[in-house]
């Protein structure tokens, strides 16, 4: 069982803002309604103005952690008035402390959680049943960044994606990175090649219906540069 690490999270949150500009972990001081969110800012306004501007009825998230992104949306989606919409995270490992919390805030309605592997063909099909028919969807892959595991999701995900939706791979970044600078928190180390901007790049390659969004020209301070995808047909 794992312990609630709420408490200690918000302690090195604290100690992440004093060391501020030491490390790479800007992404994880931030909240959104009470909730940790480790995105960065400037992510978090690029996605809110593809989704008022696509209006999606339904958005999956592949990694929940600790759940800010998945209550991030379901807020966003009840702001421009879709009563109904969705947003459905998965994740292979949904601790029962992060669980808690989403389940017990205001956004839950709008929230439902699967865990499992993202890529196991019973979870995508999990997925697809939550999804009303017709309904725009959009989708947002966040959870293991290895280029294998990207690429998975989105050759598994990108079916789901609505024409005109999007499709966005996170941490792109680390596609720029040189190798004495790729980040050493994650539970891998991920180096250039192996990351998800090259998932993106043989994505791209195999499939004429998402091409790269004009919004990843503003993306300067940005976690996922190139990994803004629209569908295009």
């Amino acid at each position: 069982m794992v312990n609630d690490d709420r408490a200690d999270f918000e302690r090195q949150k604290a100690q992440s803002i004093a060391d501020m500009g030491k490390d790479h972990r800007y992404s994880y001081v931030w909240s959104w309604m009470g909730v940790p969110i480790i995105q960065r800012p400037s992510d978090m306004v690029a996605l809110q103005e593809v989704i008022f501007e696509t209006k999606p009825d339904v958005i999956v998230e592949t990694g929940v952690a600790r759940g800010g992104s998945v209550v991030y949306q379901a807020a966003l989606l009840q702001m421009i008035g879709k009563k109904d919409g969705l947003v459905i995270g998965v994740d292979i490992d949904i601790r029962a402390h992060n669980r808690d919390t989403i389940e017990k805030h205001v956004m839950a309605p709008h929230i439902r959680l699967i865990e499992g592997s993202s890529i196991a063909p019973e979870t995508v099909e999990k997925v697809r049943a939550l999804i009303p028919p017709d309904a725009k969807t959009m989708v947002v892959l966040d959870s293991n960044h290895a280029r294998d595991h990207v690429l998975a999701e989105l050759r598994a995900y990108s079916p789901l994606v609505s024409p005109g939706q999007f499709l966005i791979a996170a941490d792109t970044i680390l596609g720029y990175f040189k190798p004495e600078q790729a980040p050493t928190y994650y539970s891998q180390l991920l180096v250039k090649g192996d990351e998800p901007l090259a998932a993106v790049d043989e994505f791209l390659k195999e499939s004429d219906s998402f091409v790269v969004d004009p919004i990843n020209d503003k993306l300067i301070m940005s976690s996922s540069p190139g990994g803004f995808l629209r569908r295009v047909k």
